[in-house]
């Protein structure tokens, strides 16, 4: 396996290189290196679409997650991601409208001229920031596990972070969005091969999917219904992670950026369509995986688990090329979004377009190091973890699709209402106040209160002056 490491890692980097010298030569101005250029096609965008929004977590997490919880866990990811598409479609009409074109800089930005007030963008910034930063550290923390496990403990995990985190800021501040995007077709194709051929292989080793349920249903036969062997899956907190996952586009800028720089309304809708295949095709063979280590590892950690599922049960071409999957996944993943946290700080300053760029460029880093310090420090439940950081972002959908979607002049009280679900969150996820009141989660109940609240202020509130 090392030695065909080796070889698909140097063919990796040879390409990494080639495509961010390639887009460098193509970039004219900062709208270039920030946004693309605002021409992105349809394959161009559904592969980037498709690679930022799947990554190490789901080669990772989600079997994992089949694992220990049980095949309800579709109904978790899959079905919420159905779903997602469509919300993609509405929103992402509404967006290009609002965002005017190459005015577009970012949501922060926008939302300031919505709200007619600069701590609109602050609150979706430090919102943002709060739950991504964690997000991103999953694929940090996941891929430095399984380099300690390769690679037989040659560099400490925080090395193998390091290491990751500074080929992919020395490549995205070189080539910029473009650079991301050309990577993310290679990591989108990569990781749908490898998923299917390591499922295949788990399927061949139980003797076929239906003797792999059997084999399942004798293990633990909870794990073949909902809520789960742990009761993880309730109707709440499917209710509650649909509609965390389906605010992902209006929510997370590495993604409602990419509905702004699609060339036309046309290559969005395509690209839309073509993620929702791409997500049941990427998540299916996970759910094999998982009810594999349901029955053979049942009892292994995590990092353990899929150490053996990944690498030491599959032969040596196809652990060299799953790992290099997911390097490619990690930093696909982790560049886009620190990406575009860097891009939501440059839309919120004003002055001098190449001292603008230049403090957009030390964000990058400084985010990054964010990254890498909350990844030292995160648990291995991957899945939860990128479940909270949806959660997390998706209170902040109330008050981004009434700036988007109405032409009223809004009312502030709809921005502070956000900043106090979010700390309200916040301490709940500390454990400072109760995560359930009354039979309920917490999150659910901020989402409905939060959003009925901010249907009545639009629908009633009257309008207010920016002055205001």
């Amino acid at each position: 396996m090392i030695k065909w490491m080796i070889i698909f890692g140097v063919i990796y980097l040879g390409v990494l290189v080639a495509l961010a010298l390639i887009s460098r030569s193509k970039v004219k101005n900062a709208d270039d290196f920030m946004m693309g250029g605002f021409n992105i096609g349809y394959f161009l965008g559904f592969m980037t679409f498709a690679a930022t929004l799947f990554s190490t977590f789901t080669l990772m997490g989600m079997p994992d997650f089949f694992r220990t919880h049980g095949v309800a866990a579709w109904i978790f990811l899959a079905v919420s991601d159905g779903v997602m598409i469509f919300m993609v479609l509405w929103f992402g009409y509404y967006l290009r409208k609002k965002a005017g074109g190459k005015e577009f800089k970012g949501m922060s930005g926008l939302l300031v001229k919505c709200y007619g007030n600069k701590w609109a963008g602050y609150v979706y910034f430090i919102g943002i920031f709060l739950f991504l930063v964690p997000y991103v550290s999953i694929q940090i923390r996941g891929i430095s596990i399984f380099l300690d496990a390769a690679f037989d403990h040659a560099l400490p995990s925080w090395g193998w972070a390091v290491l990751i985190l500074s080929i992919m800021i020395l490549y995205s501040e070189t080539g910029g969005l473009k650079a991301i995007m050309y990577s993310d077709v290679f990591q989108g194709i990569l990781l749908m091969t490898v998923v299917w051929i390591v499922a295949y292989n788990c399927v061949q080793n139980l003797n076929g999917i239906k003797q792999m349920f059997v084999e399942v249903k004798n293990s633990n036969e909870a794990l073949l219904s909902a809520p789960g062997p742990k009761g993880l899956f309730s109707v709440q907190f499917l209710i509650a992670s649909l509609i965390a996952i389906v605010m992902i586009p209006v929510t997370q800028p590495q993604i409602s950026s990419r509905l702004v720089i699609m060339k036309n309304q046309s290559s969005m809708n395509r690209m839309a369509v073509a993620v929702g295949c791409f997500a049941i095709l990427v998540i299916l063979p996970t759910a094999a995986i998982g009810m594999y280590g349901a029955v053979k590892y049942a009892e292994l950690s995590t990092p353990d688990f899929l150490s053996q599922v990944l690498l030491f049960d599959q032969i040596g071409i196809i652990a060299a090329a799953t790992m290099v999957g997911l390097i490619a996944a990690a930093i696909s993943t982790s560049d886009s979004q620190i990406f575009a946290l860097s891009g939501e700080l440059r839309s919120l300053l004003k002055g001098d377009e190449k001292k603008v760029l230049t403090t957009t460029k030390i964000g990058m880093v400084v985010f990054a190091l964010a990254a890498l310090i909350f990844s030292l420090v995160s648990s291995n439940e991957f899945a939860l973890l990128a479940r909270v950081s949806f959660a997390g972002t998706g209170l902040l959908a109330p008050m981004i699709i009434s700036a988007i979607v109405t032409d009223k002049k809004l009312n502030m009280i709809v921005v502070w209402a956000t900043a106090l679900s979010v700390v309200v969150f916040i301490l709940s996820l500390l454990g400072f106040i109760p995560s359930q009141f009354f039979g309920m989660r917490l999150d659910l109940i901020l989402f409905i209160v939060l959003g009925l609240f901010t249907a009545g202020v639009v629908k009633f509130g009257g309008d207010q002056s920016p002055a205001d």
